[in-house]
């Protein structure tokens, strides 16, 4: 672990346990670019079901590749969702070198769960209509995938299903879908990730050398 980086990990634990189980604080280290496995300490993991060890984020890959942390030292109070589909109010510091190279992110994830549901038992109270649902129920749809938001995975397989978001059936996906999904996932910065080629090409059901094909075609436009 990078030493710079290694000076966070006791501010992981006293955070986790200075602003209570609802918050997860994780720290992940960017700097050898091993993005598979990027978490190296996390506090009350169990909110979005996350361990040391776990990959980096889709919107932390967003970050990476438009590089936000060039211009901004933190983002604060952005959207994220855990498979539950319990919502998070999200946060994150970039920690970087005295080059300004990025090394790490440290974030905060506060799972609203037990809020919504205490905003709502008073509303109960005073017989006036809930604001908010702490998670769908079993015969409830899931509402529609958001772009914007934070989808926080515990392996690479679950990340790249949840930056996929495809409505037809994979299986029948033409070469230019195929070709349009990759374009999307380049853009969002998923191959910079160990193992992505080969994980894309089995949920789009192809090969690795078409996923390498559709890049190189990507590339030259």
């Amino acid at each position: 672990m990078n030493k710079i980086l290694a000076h966070y990990v006791p501010l992981v634990e006293f955070l986790g346990k200075a602003l209570g189980p609802d918050y997860e604080v994780a720290l992940h280290d960017l700097s050898g670019g091993i993005y598979s496995y990027s978490i190296v300490a996390i506090a009350n993991g169990f909110n979005t079901g996350r361990t040391v060890g776990s990959p980096i984020t889709g919107k932390a890959l967003e970050f990476i590749t438009d590089k936000v942390y060039e211009t901004e030292d933190y983002r604060v109070n952005y959207t994220g969702r855990v498979s539950s589909n319990t919502v998070t109010r999200s946060s994150t510091m970039f920690i970087k070198d005295e080059n300004e190279k990025l090394l790490g992110m440290l974030c905060i994830n506060y799972n609203t769960a037990r809020l919504n549901d205490a905003v709502n038992r008073i509303f109960e109270l005073f017989q006036l209509h809930p604001i908010a649902k702490a998670a769908p129920q079993e015969d409830e749809a899931l509402p529609p995938h958001d772009p914007t938001a934070e989808y926080f995975t515990s392996s690479i397989e679950t990340l790249i299903s949840s930056m996929l978001n495809v409505s037809t059936p994979r299986e029948r996906l033409t070469q230019e879908e195929k070709i349009d999904i990759v374009r999307g996932l380049n853009q969002k910065g998923i191959f910079q990730i160990k193992g992505a080629v080969s994980e894309v090409a089995a949920q789009l059901c192809t090969s690795e050398a078409s996923i390498y094909r559709y890049l190189g075609k990507i590339n030259k436009e």
